[in-house]
């Protein structure tokens, strides 16, 4: 019976023994896997923060990228935000439009002119390109279809607005310049300034308060360009526009719109026939008149079918109004301060 026994406890403690040793060998090799697991070799590497700032913005100058690179750990984003996208054109709806060729910036220093009625000088147009400009709006019914002429052949003008017309509709001259049009100005009230009764000082006042009436009209600063009524060009407010660095403009050809027995069909042969002899020019029109809204798609048509070419004009700077004019302008117009809020926030409709 001992030996039996002794032979089953014998068994007991080596099974015991072998089974702590394989929880020791156990323990033993998790304890030294775990470092292992940790210091492995990661994935392959992704992109950095800066490399995908570089793809993303070709803008972005070699200090940005190397900031952004330096500072590890910290949201690239918050550190260096990507720039504002650039509003891009809206693509034209009209294939076949007349466009716009070229857009070309006047250094208006020193006023110079424009236009081969009057100013010789300055000779910028090459062969088939014209310059659309009206004169005397902004104007109910005629401006917003003159808008709209041009709008549907993605071109583009520039207009004279006479101040005291901008002051009764100065929601349609926003919406000239909201069209990307070029605005001047065309004195306060149609004066002829050359005329034996106008003395300086008046032509002066209207000069300012035209462009202080358009200023107002627009909320912003209009185009420092200038012409003068019915193309009377006084000497000394001549030499005026001078001092206040405004180019003044004349036409290379007239449309003679404004004429009682203007039509449609009459004002696109005469600015056909105008343009086709002279072979480029400035023209000059008036959104004022309805005649001229009518003509004004065929003869945007007949001018891409003969291969002219608008050429916009834009100002390198803003006209610069003189505060006694604004100030004077806001007295006399009795503008309240309240007007600058929108219709929407005044009167909303509950009940229909």
């Amino acid at each position: 019976m001992r030996n039996p026994l002794g032979l089953i406890l014998g068994c007991v403690v080596a099974a015991l023994m072998i089974a702590g040793g394989w929880l020791f060998a156990t323990s033993l090799r998790a304890d030294q896997a775990a470092p292992q697991a940790m210091a492995a070799k990661p994935a392959s590497p992704q992109p950095s923060s800066s490399t995908k700032l570089a793809s993303a913005d070709s803008n972005l100058t070699k200090d940005d990228l190397d900031i952004t690179g330096s500072l590890s750990g910290k949201s690239t984003a918050q550190l260096a935000p990507l720039p504002l996208p650039v509003p891009q054109k809206s693509a034209c709806a009209n294939p076949d439009a007349l466009g716009v060729a070229r857009v070309v910036e006047i250094d208006t220093s020193g006023g110079p002119g424009f236009g081969f009625e009057h100013f010789k000088q300055l000779d910028f147009l090459t062969d088939k390109e014209v310059v659309l400009t009206f004169d005397d709006g902004p104007w109910p019914g005629n401006t917003p279809a003159v808008l709209k002429a041009l709008d549907d052949e993605c071109t583009k003008a520039l207009f004279f607005p006479i101040g005291k017309h901008a002051t009764y509709h100065p929601e349609i001259l926003r919406q000239v310049l909201a069209q990307g049009h070029t605005i001047g100005a065309h004195t306060w009230s149609h004066a002829n300034l050359n005329s034996k009764k106008m003395t300086e000082q008046q032509a002066k006042d209207e000069v300012e308060k035209g462009f202080s009436a358009v200023k107002m009209a627009l909320g912003t600063a209009p185009s420092p360009f200038f012409r003068f009524p019915e193309l009377q060009h006084n000497p000394s407010t001549m030499a005026y526009l001078g001092t206040r660095n405004i180019a003044v403009f004349s036409c290379d050809l007239d449309s003679f719109d404004f004429k009682r027995d203007s039509s449609a069909d009459k004002i696109v042969n005469t600015v056909m026939t105008k343009v086709d002899k002279l072979g480029k020019g400035i023209i000059l029109m008036h959104d004022f008149q309805k005649h001229t809204a009518e003509a004004l798609p065929t003869l945007l048509r007949r001018l891409k079918a003969g291969g002219y070419k608008v050429v916009q004009m834009k100002a390198k700077t803003t006209m610069q109004t003189l505060p006694q004019y604004d100030e004077a302008l806001l007295k006399d117009q009795k503008v309240p301060v309240a007007s600058t809020r929108p219709v929407s926030s005044v009167v909303q409709t509950v009940s229909q």
